[in-house]
């Protein structure tokens, strides 16, 4: 039976053509020489000249490149010791508490994730900046690389882990010559689906935030406020182009680390 029908192509064009159309038409308008965003002129690259010369915007996306950097590896690192206690600890007393508070940021609004944060930065008495935005940032993001960690540990082979420490090694051992190179594609993925959420956040930012550093989607979303300006058009487009390229090499480091596992594990059944 052929469930592609008609109405399902149809359905499945447009709602790709909802999602990216829009930035299709703002790909081609950061080429437009007119000032006017809705008025074509002809093809220039002068506002991304332009753009580069704006320091306002040069230095937010400095920022925002450092903060998101910073946050994801903190992220990662701790969403992936979560993910371990979570999967292999078993049952231990506050372990409802714990999963708890990992999977709160899910599903708590980032509205109230932003106050409460900024409610306790004023309280400890530390003065916002990028640090609050690093700790803020790394506070919502762990969880989710926590739940793609623990989607890979739960259907990992503990069988080589025993292996390994049958042979000598000790569990830390096993844990970084064994577990960590099977589970880096989802590692790798965890970092990525970090910074990408530290890249785009807005409403948190705009709470942790201090006026000695102000990340890109502020400044975007502050001189939107004003109007777009065809610059604004060339930025975003570099940033659509930043993370086209990294979503490709991503997925084709996770890909090669794939056909390499299953050629490891081949050649261990066949010896």
């Amino acid at each position: 039976m052929n469930r592609f029908s008609p109405f399902n192509a149809i359905s499945l064009t447009l709602g790709f053509a909802f999602l990216y159309l829009p930035m299709i038409i703002l790909v081609i308008y950061s080429f437009n020489d007119s000032k006017l965003v809705t008025v074509w002129a002809g093809f220039s690259t002068r506002w991304y000249g332009e753009l580069l010369q704006n320091e306002a915007f040069l230095d937010a996306a400095w920022v925002t490149i450092r903060v998101a950097v910073a946050s994801s590896t903190i992220a990662t690192v701790l969403g992936t010791m979560a993910a371990y206690v979570l999967v292999r600890a078993g049952r231990f007393h506050g372990r409802t508490l714990f999963s708890g508070m990992i999977y709160a940021p899910l599903v708590m609004p980032e509205v109230i994730t932003g106050l409460s944060l900024l409610l306790l930065f004023i309280g400890i008495g530390l003065d916002r900046g990028i640090v609050t935005i690093i700790l803020a940032h790394t506070t919502f993001s762990m969880c989710y690389v926590s739940v793609v960690v623990s989607s890979r540990l739960v259907s990992f082979d503990r069988s080589l882990e025993e292996a390994a420490l049958d042979l000598g090694c000790t569990p830390f051992e096993a844990f970084r010559l064994v577990t960590l190179p099977i589970i880096a594609p989802a590692v790798i993925s965890g970092w990525l689906l970090a910074f990408t959420l530290s890249l785009d956040d807005l409403v948190i930012a705009s709470f942790t935030a201090g006026p000695s550093a102000t990340t890109l989607p502020i400044k975007i979303f502050s001189a939107v406020r004003l109007g777009v300006s065809p610059e604004i058009n060339a930025l975003s487009t570099l940033m659509i182009a930043v993370v086209t390229v990294g979503v490709i090499t991503a997925s084709l480091v996770s890909k090669r680390a794939s056909v390499r596992q299953q050629a490891e594990e081949q050649a261990a059944v066949r010896a």
